[in-house]
């Protein structure tokens, strides 16, 4: 057996049944091992990039380990940004790529590129193979790495010759993950019931710990006022009372409000990261903070906890409900207040009733929310659609929730669409994009086409890369540079190049039928969205504030107060 049939034994061992690749020079022995092997489906993407992409949408709605491939040189390279994208949200992936023959290995030979140098920064791990005898190793390391502890991308660079080298039968010793028991919870509930204002702060950590049951039975029966990071959306599903939404630099007023005005913030499973917390010295500034998460390296990184816990999330979670069962908190006065805020302060969009008006996004998202089924995966691309998504439509499960939160990378949404497709025949996924993003992939129209997948796609097309363009109008005196998309193609007809049927709607009494029509269809199906190019995302913080001088319609900044701004 040799390398390239190893690595698909590997597979097999661990349960992979799709794979997300391109094929090449270096790679082809694995290619051709694969005409032999009917267990594993190979999706054959139209640029690496989306295979990484497609890998990464994959893992995220099944939980699962995402796999991706590519030949040396070009194609390792164009694997770079999807695979930084599933580095900066901790999403497990391996990456497998050819490389030139061991003897050419620092020649300058065609298509040798040093993948692993220049992907140090965006990997858990990686592997330049050496040695054929060490492949089946290198393979169970890699995928153990990928999966345990926080999760990531593990990338295995292979020279095409020992993809070809006979491999030295190998026996495996299954690790199972090390069992640390519970920490101490003793002065995390003593804080806990001091506190007469204490907050539950949420993030993506959740759902990379499986801990989704474990976390909702802690926040329903602690009853804590909750809000959530981008990654953190669904976490408490779509029926909590308590839950104030999203926070952050577009996040609602009253989540915001609940943060400044906390005494106790329990961070369990988020990163306090930039877009979460805007200016540090004025976040949360009246509350004491624990921070639970399972990888020491985000304790007290950018903010010092008075009280770090690092564990497995399930066992501190449960440990943390059977505590609250037995004495509850005493914070009615907190509760009526944060109820009060979410009321005034929460996500708000009215629906335009007049038929005849155009298409606005908050309520479009509002009302895409409400027909479609509640198990429904939304894998949304970078810019307003991805924040209106997170400000309005209502998730019952934070892997619904398919986003770009580290890296922000447009182009992200229809791959991972397709990977998710991928994770499960049978569910409803869509793509909701915007015009600027639609462009960056949509060479995977093919893709949908070929493998006949259900996606349906929502392109809201404003005719400008509409993010870039608010905070120009904002914070840069309305001087707009380089945001103009008014020369997009035609999208239905681009759609229907790909025999995929489109439909084009532009006023509010169309919504509806739109939406029904897209979601009823047996196969794939756009539809394209008119909407205003002046529209914005409301609230704002402006980049660098903090988090408690959000902007909204009513308190935009005159153009004699707009300010150039990082």
């Amino acid at each position: 057996m040799n390398g390239a049939q190893h690595i698909l034994e590997a597979f097999h061992r661990h349960s992979i049944s799709t794979v997300f690749g391109y094929p090449g020079g270096c790679i082809m022995p694995l290619y051709d091992a694969l005409v032999d092997d009917v267990g594993v489906e190979h999706v054959l993407c139209r640029h690496e990039q989306a295979c990484a992409l497609a890998a990464d949408g994959f893992a995220r709605a099944s939980g699962k380990l995402g796999v991706c491939i590519a030949t040396s040189g070009p194609g390792a390279t164009n694997l770079i940004t999807g695979v930084a994208n599933a580095h900066r949200d901790s999403i497990p992936m391996l990456v497998i790529t050819g490389q030139v023959p061991s003897g050419l290995i620092g020649t300058d030979a065609f298509q040798e590129t040093d993948v692993l140098g220049m992907t140090l920064g965006i990997v858990k791990h990686s592997y330049l193979v050496d040695d054929a005898d060490t492949l089946p190793a290198i393979m169970e390391e890699a995928m153990e790495l990928a999966q345990s502890g926080r999760p990531g991308p593990v990338w295995i660079d292979i020279p095409k010759d020992l993809l070809l080298a006979d491999v030295a039968d190998a026996s495996f010793a299954r690790h199972g993950r090390q069992q640390n028991g519970c920490p101490d919870l003793t002065e995390a509930l003593a804080m806990l019931r001091a506190a007469r204002k204490p907050l539950l702060y949420s993030g993506g950590g959740i759902s990379l710990a499986h801990a989704e049951t474990s976390f909702r039975r802690f926040a329903e029966k602690s009853a804590l006022p909750a809000v959530v990071t981008l990654k953190g959306i669904g976490n408490p599903g779509k029926h909590n009372p308590w839950n104030l939404g999203m926070l952050g630099m577009h996040g609602s007023r009253a989540a915001n409000k609940a943060v400044d005005e906390c005494d106790l913030l329990l961070v369990i499973g988020a990163r306090l990261d930039d877009r979460a917390t805007g200016k540090l010295e004025g976040f949360a500034p009246k509350a004491k903070t624990i921070h639970i998460d399972a990888d020491a390296a985000e304790i007290n990184k950018l903010r010092p906890a008075d009280l770090a816990i690092r564990g497995e999330l399930n066992d501190i979670l449960e440990a943390l409900t059977g505590a609250m069962a037995d004495r509850p908190l005493a914070i009615a006065e907190w509760q009526k207040q944060c109820r009060t805020w979410h009321t005034t302060g929460g996500f708000q969009a009215a629906d335009n009733e007049e038929p005849l008006a155009p298409i606005t996004g908050p309520a479009f998202i509002r009302q895409l929310s409400r027909i479609a089924p509640d198990d429904t995966v939304i894998a949304c691309d970078v810019g307003q659609h991805q924040m209106w998504v997170a400000q309005h439509y209502e998730f019952d499960h934070p892997r619904h929730h398919l986003t770009s939160g580290g890296l922000g990378t447009m182009g992200f949404g229809l791959p991972a669409a397709i990977g998710a497709q991928f994770a499960d025949r049978n569910s409803t996924v869509i793509n909701v994009t915007g015009d600027g993003s639609f462009m960056m992939n949509a060479q995977e129209l093919a893709t949908i086409r070929r493998y006949n997948l259900p996606v349906k796609l929502i392109v809201m097309d404003n005719q400008c890369l509409g993010m870039v363009r608010q905070q120009q109008e904002l914070f840069y005196s309305n001087r707009e540079s380089q945001i103009n998309l008014d020369d997009n193609p035609d999208f239905v007809a681009m759609a229907r190049a790909f025999d995929i049927p489109a439909l084009h709607i532009e006023r509010t009494d169309q919504v509806r039928r739109g939406i029904e029509t897209i979601l009823a269809y047996n196969g794939p199906m756009m539809l394209h969205v008119a909407i205003s190019r002046d529209e914005n995302v409301w609230p704002i913080v402006k980049p660098g504030a903090s988090n408690r001088e959000m902007l909204d319609e009513t308190r935009r900044p005159s153009p004699a107060h707009k300010e150039q701004t990082a």
